[in-house]
């Protein structure tokens, strides 16, 4: 058996015993030093390609997940994930593309004032984080998508955003969305930012967002 075989048999043993996907880095940790880790995956990911199960990457972790055509066959029930409102979504989505964002910037794209509840919420399941500090007056915290984000969405990275359709498929954004899509940059405001203190906590959203969504400029 030559090394390359030995090393997919040890990625693949890894990789389906493994609890939660795993970096090509986390792979080479757990192998011999200098085993060829890229290659070996890109070779189970081809073996796989065709198999009731298959190899795929996301955030740059990899999995083995059921193949998408077989999903019918699972019978066990699992809890049903917490639906987004039609707010969440477009908060969501105006991050994924326009990160990093302030509150202040979210709610000039959507025309309305936040709620308190919507950011705290896609804080809490874990689809968006606080990113940094803007270098501007009163340093408003900016917001940007994480690996939860792409993992659930089955996004590879922020590349693979989709356009307006497909984010409407996917569950991203309402059919009446209320505003336009730009390609993702989430190194956009990298240069304007600070990073968060140590202090710096997902509480501090709750202070810093109003209380009810209400267009811009009144009560």
């Amino acid at each position: 058996m030559s090394g390359l075989d030995e090393t997919e048999r040890r990625i693949e043993a890894l990789l389906f015993a493994a609890a939660e996907p795993l970096s090509a880095a986390d792979l080479a940790r757990r192998l011999p030093e200098g085993a060829d880790v890229g290659h070996a995956l890109m070779a189970l990911k081809a073996r796989y390609a065709e198999r009731g199960v298959n190899l795929i990457c996301v955030a740059d972790r990899w999995r083995m997940q059921t193949a998408a055509d077989l999903a019918f066959l699972m019978t066990e029930e699992r809890q049903e994930p917490r639906r987004l409102s039609k707010a969440a979504q477009e908060t969501l989505a105006i991050i994924a593309y326009h990160q990093p964002a302030t509150r202040a910037e979210i709610e000039a794209i959507r025309g309305v004032q936040a709620s308190r509840g919507t950011l705290d919420l896609l804080l809490e399941i874990g689809l968006v984080r606080m990113r940094g500090r803007r270098r501007s007056p009163g340093r408003p915290i900016t917001f940007a998508t994480t690996d939860g984000f792409l993992e659930h969405y089955g996004l590879a990275s922020l590349n693979d955003l989709p356009g307006a359709q497909e984010m409407k498929t996917l569950g991203l954004l309402g059919g009446d969305a209320p505003f336009n899509f730009s390609a993702p940059n989430p190194d956009a405001g990298a240069e304007d930012e600070d990073p968060l203190d140590d202090g710096d906590a997902p509480e501090f959203s709750r202070d810093y967002l109003g209380e009810d969504e209400q267009p811009r400029g009144g009560r």
